[in-house]
Order: structure tokens, then C-alpha cells, then sequence
């Protein structure tokens, strides 16, 4: 039978690069992101935001920018943003996995510790606490701590997740016959475990993205962003400003916009929800495939 969901979860993901790589070059989408905040209507003013019309299909922002624009144009800011947070979270936890392997009490400790700590403190909470500290907030290279952050948080539930594989990949015949031969740690854990643990790595991965994007939608609700900093405005003030085009930076004003400008949250929660989905459904097809793989060896 056919892998619909891996069919599926390719076609969606291929559409959505294309967009987020191919889109921002379009004139359209290049004039769409110019703010204008004003226009002349039946010979009155109005002011953004600007329900969908013939004109902006989805809408404006408070700015007056095309939402369709900003959202084409954002993509590739949010893949890429979602991407790096979670490559990081999993080659910290590939290490620590490697280390409890060479060095098995104090990192196996660990790995416990950090995933006990990461399932009692909701992910959200977390991630607010610690990317909100001034420390964070005002720093000039605000971006590459949040996102050490936003991937530090959920490294114990990773790593323990490969730990559990590795201990039941080492009850195979295959792994038992292996330590006889005699191979040193490294060598050990790359030749016997990671075949088969790279499979589960890659499923988890792929629906791990999808939680990042539902993180970081959830941290914009919150007006808290990753690409944000801190102008001062005049001697003794100043502001955070977003610095990026990433979705999540659209629902800033969520709560206010439901009432006033509904377009806003809706459609920007649809790309985000989207990107969500596509990894779900891409991840639930990699699953099937690997799993097929698998019988078929049997």
C-alpha cells in the first residue's frame, strides 16, 4: 500500500519551501511589505488594519502591509528560526546520549534529572521565565540566546527518549555479538547503535519541528520574540522592536485583534498551524516507511 502520509507530508513540505524561498522575490510581495498606514477611501481617511478585499486578500496588518505579503515573505525567517532551534536541542542530546554511554551514572543522572525537570515545569512557562530575564532582553545577540534557550529546555525529554532506544537496541543479538569483537566506546556506539537509532531520531525530529512552531506561535500570543530589541527612544526610554518577518511576530496583538481585526490571528494561526500539521504528517509518514523497512527485514 501506498505511504499517503509520507505522499502527503512531501507535498505539503515542498510547497511550503518553495514559497518561503521562491515567494519574497515576487514584486508583489516586495511592494506588499512597504507600510501604509493610511489611505484615501470615498474621499475619507481610513487607517489600518484593512479587512480582506480584492485589493489585500487576507488583509493588513496594523501597519498597513499586505498580510498574504508578510506572511510569503516570513516563511523563510520562520523555517529557518524553527530549524536551528531544533538541530540544536537534538545534537545536545545526541551528545549527552553519547556521554552516558561512555560515562554511564553521571549522565544517565542527568538525563533523568533533566527530563523529570522539563515534564513538571510546562514548556511555555519555562521558556517565558528565562528568555524574559534583562539579561536576555537587552543583550545585542538576544536571538542566539533564545535560541540556545527554546532548544536547551526540552533536551531532557530528547535525550531521554534516545537513552530508552539505546537500551533496548542493546538487548538485540546483534549489539550482544558486536561486544565480543571488542571496539572502543565511540567507535562502539557509531557502528552498532546509531543505524538503528537514526531512524527514531529522524521521526522525532520531524514532529519536534512541529512543536517548536506551536512553542514559538504560543511565546508570540505573549508579545515575547525571539528576533526583538531594545531602541531607545529618548534619554531614559525606549522600546523592544521586532526585528523580523517570522509568523509568530503577526500575533503580538492576538487578544486585542480578535475583536478589531480577526484576520490577523486567524490567517497567521493557519500558516503556523500548516507548518504544524506538514511535520506531523511528514514525521507519522517517516514512521510507516522506517517501520515497513523494518518488517520487510524480519
Amino acid at each position: 500500500m501506498r505511504n499517503w502520509h509520507f505522499i502527503t507530508g512531501t507535498m505539503l513540505l515542498s510547497i511550503f519551501i518553495l514559497v518561503a524561498f521562491i515567494g519574497p522575490h515576487f514584486s508583489f510581495v516586495k511592494g506588499g511589505i512597504e507600510e501604509n498606514r493610511m489611505v484615501m477611501e470615498d474621499g475619507k481617511f481610513q487607517r489600518a488594519p484593512f479587512a480582506p478585499s480584492s485589493k489585500h486578500l487576507l488583509g493588513t496588518d496594523h501597519d498597513g502591509r499586505d498580510l498574504l505579503s508578510i506572511l510569503i515573505a516570513g516563511a523563510k525567517d520562520t523555517i529557518l528560526l524553527v530549524f536551528a532551534i531544533t538541530i540544536i536541542r537534538y545534537l545536545f542530546s545526541l551528545v549527552l546520549v553519547l556521554l552516558a554511554f561512555i560515562w554511564k551514572k553521571p549522565f544517565t543522572w542527568l538525563i533523568n534529572w533533566w527530563n523529570q525537570l522539563s515534564a513538571g515545569l510546562p514548556i511555555i512557562f519555562a521558556a517565558i521565565l528565562f528568555i524574559t530575564l534583562p539579561i536576555f532582553t537587552f543583550s545585542p545577540n538576544r536571538i542566539v540566546w533564545v535560541i540556545f534557550i527554546l532548544a536547551l529546555i526540552e533536551v531532557g525529554r530528547v535525550s531521554y527518549i534516545m537513552k530508552q532506544k539505546v537500551l533496548s537496541i542493546s538487548k538485540t543479538p546483534f549489539v550482544e555479538a558486536g561486544i565480543t569483537i571488542g571496539n572502543g566506546p565511540f567507535r562502539f556506539f557509531k557502528n552498532y547503535y546509531v543505524p538503528s537509532l537514526l531512524p527514531e531520531i529522524i521521526v522525532n525530529f520531524c514532529i519536534d519541528l512541529g512543536r517548536v512552531a506551536l512553542l514559538l506561535g504560543q511565546l508570540g500570543i505573549f508579545s515575547i520574540f525571539v528576533t526583538q530589541v531594545f531602541v531607545q527612544t529618548s534619554y531614559g526610554f525606549g522600546e523592544l522592536r521586532n526585528t523580523s518577518l517570522n509568523w509568530p511576530t503577526l500575533l503580538g496583538e492576538a487578544r486585542g485583534d480578535l475583536l478589531k481585526a480577526f484576520w490577523i490571528p486567524f490567517f497567521t494561526a493557519s500558516a503556523i498551524t500548516y507548518m504544524i500539521l506538514t511535520f506531523n504528517i511528514l514525521g507519522e509518514g517517516l514512521r510507516r516507511y522506517f517501520e515497513k523497512g523494518e518488517s520487510s527485514n524480519l
